[in-house]
């Protein structure tokens, strides 16, 4: 089951209390450019152009309607000369919009490829740069929230890119266009519809504003129930050993209702804006219709740029008032366009926010600069570095004063004087030494909680210590690769993890360059070859939803297989044989033996028996060394293993 522990939302963002930030829209523009720094200024001039297009008409309109009136007035009934001035602006318009169609074919078809692209490019980046975050980051969030990221918050950035972002261009556009075009022909009818707009915009602003502070809460409410529903999943197994099914539907139905209350308040503002901006438009329309009718009778001065240039636009007249009534209809679409696209940006930005937060996380650091080599070792001890796979490895260290020395890669690991603590202030490890010389099988027993885990997961650099230092091979763990230093640990874990694909491709994950025959060496190590042939398709069985066609114990020795192929030094098994039975825990317990020899191997286990033939034994509680030695050394000192000892075998 997923960890449990609440996500934390970047600050200000949990509940919608925070405005969005618009610099999140500029981050995701600048990032769309990048991915495609010829093809986005290429659509945006298609669309520049298009848009340029759709404001043209007026023009057309006013000239047309010019050349009737100039031709009615004079009493001409010469309708041939009147076609043939009108003709050339219908051809010029129809060329117009020929080029346009053209324009915006290309334009739609870039804009799927450039959407589809930037959302496939942007999972990419998310997804490498989650590989390089510490383990600390996974054990404190849901699983079910992180997939979130990749899945409802992309998809908000789809609508965004592929429909919002052209549509504000577009329309921006269109408005600045027009209104250029109304203060050409007239200051005053300009101003009527400047006053009804302003009525929109305020509207917009006051229903977009009260819409995006839900569309905020939402995005974190559909993490909260991905996550939860991920959790449900992956534990339902429990939920009905337990019977927990009742409250599990009632956690999720709380949980849901907070979603629909959140939902229905954002699209009901939503819904809500787009009627209103149209109607406040129609009524916009008809007010502007009259004051052209009041402004021509009354004889009112017509003040516009126009009138600079030419004395016919001293007035008001009927072929500057009509275009004008087109004009508010393209200007208040445009305005209620743009409004109506307010959502799906605050939307956008909240799932751009969270993606941008699971993008900046620190990654886990590394200084390490000691690296792993093949190697030959001559019989003297010389370590010269290989090319090609040897068998042989040595740590490559080179030094300040420019020389670089090898030493060979042995399993020696030391810890002195180590503490650590997960949270500050609170101590986990508390001054732990100790040591495994190479071939060494050292165990940790303790109740739960006494730190045997924390301890391998030291040892693998998923956390650092706070004090004390770890030595492998003599060297400081910390001055090693962590790739290199994960590289020469194998580790089988109480919980295993199988991926989809077949069982060669489980075994090989352990070594991706392995041949088939090195796996199947693997598995016969690991004890795992014979339930394997009896699988359909042997080797090639396609596994699915973590091995779920296979017992734990077959999954278990799978897991072996893959620490086998790895073919590790130093080997660590967290609690390997704890959730199956005593039959198959023989088969198992058999392969890791096989599996131990010759290895430097850490053994965390409650099941004592397994422990028993172990050089040495740490016994640890509340985070300290209280006992260590050999298994007959712990029983003759009738200490804490003792009792565990005695009270496991008389519970049997």
């Amino acid at each position: 089951m997923s960890n449990t522990n609440a996500k934390k939302m970047p600050a200000g963002m949990e509940h919608g209390k925070r405005k969005i930030d618009f610099k999140v829209l500029g981050r995701v523009v600048k990032l769309l450019f990048q991915s495609y720094p010829r093809l986005v200024p290429i659509t945006m001039v298609c669309i520049a152009f298009s848009a340029a297009v759709a404001a043209v008409p007026a023009i057309f309109i006013q000239k047309v309607l010019e050349v009737v009136t100039k031709y009615m007035d004079g009493g001409i009934t010469d309708w041939g000369a009147a076609s043939r001035e009108i003709l050339p602006m219908v051809i010029t318009l129809a060329g117009l919009y020929l080029l346009s169609i053209t324009l915006t074919t290309i334009q739609t078809q870039l804009m799927a490829y450039i959407t589809q692209g930037f959302l496939c490019k942007l999972r990419r980046k998310m997804f490498d740069g989650m590989q390089n975050l510490p383990i600390r980051y996974f054990d404190t969030n849901k699983h079910g929230d992180i997939m979130s990221y990749y899945t409802n918050d992309i998809d908000t950035l789809r609508q965004l890119v592929s429909q919002s972002l052209p549509t504000l261009l577009q329309s921006s556009i269109i408005v600045i266009t027009v209104l250029g075009i109304m203060l050409w022909y007239s200051v005053w009818m300009t101003l009527v519809v400047l006053l009804g707009v302003s009525l929109m915009v305020f509207v917009s602003g006051k229903i977009g504003g009260g819409s995006a502070k839900y569309f905020v809460r939402l995005q974190s409410h559909i993490g909260k129930i991905e996550g939860y529903m991920q959790e449900m999943m992956s534990g339902q197994k429990v939920v009905k050993v337990f019977s927990r099914e009742d409250k599990v539907k009632k956690e999720l139905h709380d949980i849901n209702d907070e979603l629909f209350k959140t939902s229905y308040r954002a699209h009901a503002y939503a819904n809500m804006l787009g009627p209103i901006i149209m109607n406040i438009g129609n009524i916009l329309y008809v007010i502007v219709a009259a004051a052209g009718g009041l402004f021509i009778l009354g004889g009112i001065p017509n003040y516009s740029i126009g009138a600079i240039f030419s004395a016919s636009m001293l007035v008001l007249t009927i072929d500057i008032a009509v275009p004008f009534l087109n004009m508010t209809k393209q200007f208040t679409g445009n305005v209620n366009q743009f409004s109506q696209q307010i959502n799906s940006i605050v939307m956008a930005l909240a799932g751009a926010d969270r993606i941008f937060n699971l993008m900046d996380q620190k990654p886990e650091t590394d200084e390490g600069y000691v690296t792993l080599v093949n190697a030959y070792v001559d019989e003297q001890g010389n370590v010269t570095e290989a090319a090609e796979h040897t068998g042989q490895w040595a740590w490559k260290h080179p030094h300040g004063d420019g020389t670089t020395t090898y030493t060979p890669l042995r399993g020696d690991v030391r810890m002195e004087h180590m503490d650590f603590a997960y949270e500050e202030g609170k101590t986990v490890l508390h001054d732990v030494t100790l040591y495994a010389k190479p071939g060494q099988k050292v165990a940790f027993v303790g109740a739960t909680g006494a730190g045997k885990t924390t301890i391998t997961n030291l040892i693998n650099r998923f956390y650092d210590i706070a004090d004390g230092k770890i030595r492998y091979d003599g060297i400081n763990i910390n001055k090693i690769k962590k790739a290199d230093l994960r590289r020469s640990l194998g580790i089988v874990l109480q919980e295993t993890n199988l991926f989809t694909g077949t069982v060669m491709d489980n075994i090989r994950y352990g070594k991706l360059d392995a041949t088939d025959e090195a796996c199947i060496e693997a598995a016969k190590l690991a004890g795992a070859h014979d339930f394997i042939t009896r699988l359909p398709g042997g080797y090639q069985c396609e596994l699915t939803n973590n091995g779920a066609n296979l017992s734990q114990g077959q999954r278990q020795l799978l897991a072996i297989a893959r620490a086998a192929v790895a073919d590790p030094p130093v080997m660590i098994l967290d609690e390997a044989t704890s959730s199956i039975d005593t039959r198959t825990e023989a088969i198992v317990q058999a392969g890791m033996d096989r599996l131990m020899k010759g290895r430097t191997v850490f053994v965390i286990a409650h099941r004592l028996s397994t422990v028993m033939n172990s050089d040495v034994i740490m016994v640890l509680d509340h985070g300290r060394i209280i006992e260590r030695g050999d298994h007959q050394k712990l029983i003759d000192e009738k200490g804490t293993y003792y009792q565990l000892y005695t009270g496991a075998f008389e519970l049997e």
